[in-house]
């Protein structure tokens, strides 16, 4: 997720009706790269590992390819991996990311944001204040 002042741009792509991928799934791939299993990578983003499972199930299910490989055993080659296509997944993504966030600061962005108050006025405690009711 991408904040640029008073704009917060969240890319996902569906898969139907269900996330493919967006910001939070971006972040869990690289903690998988980064940590080399996907219990490891849910620890250190505080997602349990029922969560962390189901969010790396999802990305294997809604890709033509693979993201993630696991690999179970006593050996030293067990644990997780991204896949080739899972690099460029994310690397996609990123860029996708990067992208949005240019085009949101070429000046459309400062016309928009003049408009905006620095706080929102208090909040109406009834409707009849609002004249709705009368």
């Amino acid at each position: 997720m991408i904040r640029i002042g008073a704009l917060k741009l969240k890319a996902q792509i569906f898969c139907g009706v269900e996330s493919a991928i967006g910001p939070g799934k971006a972040d869990l791939l690289e903690a998988i790269d980064r940590e080399g299993s996907i219990s490891a990578a849910g620890r250190s983003m505080g997602m349990s590992y029922r969560r962390t499972w189901l969010l790396v199930d999802a990305l294997n299910r809604c890709w033509l390819e693979r993201v993630v490989e696991t690999v179970s055993g006593g050996s030293r080659e067990r644990g997780a991996r991204l896949t080739d296509f899972g690099r460029q997944l994310l690397f996609s993504y990123r860029d996708l990311e990067t992208l949005l966030a240019d085009a949101a600061d070429d000046g459309r962005l400062n016309a928009l944001l003049s408009l905006l108050r620095d706080r929102p006025l208090p909040k109406q405690t009834s409707l009849r204040s609002r004249n709705i009711l009368d």
